[in-house]
């Protein structure tokens, strides 16, 4: 097997079963816990690039203004992202947050057309108009719009856009994002944390190590992905990527046991259908590239 596989597999799948590590934490507000996760994936990550000693890559970018700019808006559209999901996971809501990374790969195909003049085929279009019905449906069954699988796909798709185009790597920017955050997360941390009736001030030994592993538990994935997805081509990527969202979706189904309708599932039913229909059309045309380009 391909290691580019197994990396990109074990990144999803450390990103599927993120629900789980949320709920040890779950008497953390979401955000101290996204200040948590921040300021700790900073530190994990400078140690990172002071072993690689690959330092010297971010001095280019701190001395250009548009740059970080840039960058600082990615990192706000990243820790918006995690607090929306942490807060979704905490309140018994990990099924809609799945639908939101169901719904990713078609948020894509629209910020492309929309911002990078991509032009999708027919068959793409024909996917995001059905996973556009299932998300009326859902809609219509609930009365209100999926607004977390929205907020989700919207932001992360958005800070996918911006990553798509910016000049550092995974690991480099990543480290950038956090650094430029921690102005804000340093100082709201310190406040939280020295309050006598703030939540950590009486967490227990557990509670405060599981907040330590938000550093490596952000970043590991993040590097596992970046490993594979020099690896494997992107189709392949593209279908791996729906190993984090079936998990999410099975963990809040049978372990957190949240309630799912029938009505709902036909909502799924047509995502997935759109899914099916992208990934396939995706597999085809890269099979057609191949010959082409020999």
């Amino acid at each position: 097997m391909n290691i580019g596989v197994v990396y990109a597999a074990l990144a999803y799948g450390v990103w599927g079963v993120f629900p789980l590590y949320f709920h040890q934490v779950a008497a953390v507000p979401p955000l101290e816990i996204v200040l948590h996760r921040t300021v700790w994936s900073l530190v994990f990550l400078l140690l990172i690039l002071a072993a690689l000693r690959r330092f010297n890559v971010l001095a280019p970018v701190l001395r250009r203004p548009r740059q970080l700019l840039l960058f600082g808006l990615s990192a706000l559209l990243l820790s918006g992202n995690w607090l929306v999901y942490v807060w979704a996971v905490n309140n018994g809501h990990v099924i809609d947050a799945s639908l939101g990374y169901f719904i990713n790969p078609l948020v894509y195909v629209l910020l492309g057309f929309a911002f990078l003049h991509e032009r999708p085929r027919p068959v793409q279009w024909g996917a995001v108009a059905l996973a556009g019905l299932g998300v009326l449906w859902l809609t219509w069954q609930a009365g209100a719009l999926p607004w977390i699988a929205l907020l989700l796909a919207g932001s992360f798709g958005l800070y996918g856009l911006m990553r798509k185009t910016a000049v550092l790597g995974a690991l480099e920017g990543l480290a950038l994002e956090t650094l430029l955050l921690a102005p804000l997360a340093l100082p709201a941390l310190a406040l939280v944390t020295l309050q006598d009736h703030g939540t950590l001030a009486q967490a227990d030994a557990s509670t405060w190590g599981w907040l330590l592993l938000a550093g490596p538990v952000t970043a590991v994935p993040l590097l596992l992905f970046a490993a594979g997805a020099r690896r494997i081509p992107l189709a392949t990527l593209g279908l791996l990527q729906y190993i984090g969202p079936t998990l999410q979706m099975a963990i809040g189904l049978w372990v957190f046991h949240e309630p799912f309708h029938r009505e709902q599932l036909l909502g799924f039913v047509l995502i997935w259908l759109a899914l099916a229909l992208y990934s396939a059309e995706g597999l085809w045309a890269s099979r057609r590239r191949v010959p082409a380009a020999a």
